[in-house]
């Protein structure tokens, strides 16, 4: 079974931040591939699909914990480390930019950091989504936790429509052709 693992904050106060177009990320996939409603477990929300192929995670721990559900998934149902996916927000990237990458650091986000910590690895499968760099006149934690503008949201939700086919080229190959598939010529990494 793949888990896919998407990242964001409990809570309607955090449902269109930023901080959670990893939960975009995975909504979108779960409508796309007609899968059933979630339920609670794993310290998250989950769905799978009923040949039992696919997981997909929403942790519900807050951020800085995912780790902790992506683990209690990954026990429960045997997945190993080679079949997980981690889709989360990232600084480096304008909005509506994002890469598949095999591995790599935390690049100071909390919430892939503690998976890295928890895992023990940082060879980690992960789709980076980016939410543009913070502005100087801005402080790091106010603007992942707020609301893109509508150009903004607009770029992001386009990204979220071709990860959703990127991650069905991932299910129906593997990770590195979909990477070859989706990244910006050149970045394979």
């Amino acid at each position: 079974m793949k888990l896919i693992v998407g990242l964001g904050n409990p809570g309607k106060e955090y449902e269109k931040t930023r901080h959670n177009v990893g939960f975009l990320a995975i909504d979108a996939i779960a409508h796309a591939l007609k899968l059933p409603a979630f339920k609670e477990g794993y310290k998250g929300v989950w769905t799978k699909a009923d040949d039992r192929s696919l997981m997909l995670l929403k942790p519900q721990t807050f951020m800085n914990l995912s780790g902790e559900s992506v683990l209690s998934a990954m026990q429960f149902f045997k997945i190993p480390l080679e079949d997980v996916v981690i889709i989360y927000d990232d600084l480096a990237f304008e909005p509506g930019v994002f890469r598949l990458r095999l591995n790599g650091s935390s690049g100071s986000h909390n919430g892939i950091g503690h998976i890295i910590q928890t895992l023990g690895t940082t060879s980690i499968q992960r789709i980076r989504i980016g939410i543009g760099a913070v502005p100087s006149e801005w402080k790091g934690r106010d603007y992942v936790l707020g609301v893109p503008s509508s150009i903004d949201q607009q770029k992001i939700a386009q990204a979220i429509d071709t990860i959703v086919l990127a991650v069905k080229d991932y299910i129906d190959y593997d990770f590195a052709h979909a990477m070859s598939r989706y990244n910006i010529r050149g970045e394979t990494d």
